[in-house]
Parts: C-alpha cells; structure tokens; sequence
C-alpha cells in the first residue's frame, strides 16, 4: 500500500509541471479578480491575506490591489519559523519588501501584525471535494487551524484551472478550502458526505 506522503510527493512533481505549463500560456491577475469579485463579496472591515507569487504561481497581485483600494485590509505570509504557523503583515502594492525564508518577498518587519478572515492560498493541485495540494511543509494547514481557533476564516485556493485533479490524496491535517478560484471559474467544493 502507498502512502499519502508517497501520493503526495509524486502528485507534487507532476503538479508542479502542470502549473509551469498552465502560466506559461496564461496571464491569470485580471481573470482571477474578476472571477473573485463575481463570486465573494467580503465587508470593508475584513482582514485578507493574499501571498507573493513566485515562480509559475498564479499571479494573485491584481486581486490583492483591488482589495487594498476597495478598503479592505491586506496582508502577506510570513515564514518567522519552520513548522510554526505563519504570520501576516500589512502590505500594499508600493511597499518596500524584504527577502523572507525560501527567498519569497515579505512585508519589513515594522509592517503591523494582521490576522486574517479570508485566506487566499497558493496550491499545485486541487480537487472539486476541496482538497489542496501544497509544497509539503504544512504550513497553510497548520495556520488556518490556528486562525480558526479564535474566529471563523474563509479559505480560497487560487489556481490555474488546469491544477485541477481527480483527486487530491488526503489525511486528517490537511485544511478543506472554502472556495476555488480559476482564472475560468469560482465555486464552492462539492463536499458530499465528508
């Protein structure tokens, strides 16, 4: 019998490939605003968390713009510690940034603390039930548990619609999202009986 890290790692290396296919054809930013804005509609008074895309990542920096200037307040991931939640950071577009763990750019560190009600998430993979593929490190796993601790948070995975998969394999850790936006289309997971 194979293992979920064992599924996990080869979905990785082929997601991956899949992802890098999909932006090379694919200018997402606006697409993905769109899609969001006819989907979700969150109150002013709302924390968003977006991520700095690197690599073939969906370009989600549009949607973070539009957000900021619609009022809302906007935040960045910040890796302080490896297997420790993340944290979040105000940011806005013309902000200066600082090279963070694994290179990404992170808000400076006199950026406020913020603690998000949406969460937009970065993946390789997902499946229509909701499941999300990530790098391996847990790290969104681990922090919407945290921030659902304390408060309710709407997770929205952002994607290529080519990232989807039949099925993402899964274990008791791992975090459903809430919605998928594709630069074709935002829906809700189909949970079944989960």
């Amino acid at each position: 019998m194979t293992s979920i890290t064992a599924l996990k790692k080869r979905l990785r290396e082929e997601a991956a490939k899949q992802r890098d296919r999909a932006a090379a054809d694919n200018d997402i930013g606006e697409r993905l605003t769109e899609a969001f804005n006819t989907a979700l509609s969150p109150a002013a008074n709302i924390a968003v968390s977006g991520y700095y895309p690197i690599g073939s990542e969906a370009n989600v920096l549009p949607l973070l713009n539009d957000l900021s200037a619609r009022g809302l307040a906007v935040a960045l991931p910040i890796v302080s510690e490896r297997g420790k939640p993340l944290t979040f950071r105000k940011w806005q577009c013309a902000d200066a940034m600082d090279r963070g763990s694994f290179g990404i750019p992170e808000p400076q560190e006199a950026a406020s603390i913020v603690r998000p009600d949406l969460v937009l998430a970065p993946l390789l993979a997902f499946d229509r039930t909701g499941n999300r593929l990530g790098y391996g490190g847990g790290y969104y796993d681990m922090t919407i548990a945290a921030l659902r601790e304390d408060k309710p948070v709407l997770v929205v995975g952002i994607a290529y619609a080519a990232q989807q998969v039949p099925q993402v394999p899964h274990g008791d850790d791992d975090v459903l999202l809430d919605w998928i936006i594709t630069e074709n289309e935002a829906f809700r997971p189909e949970r079944g009986n989960k």
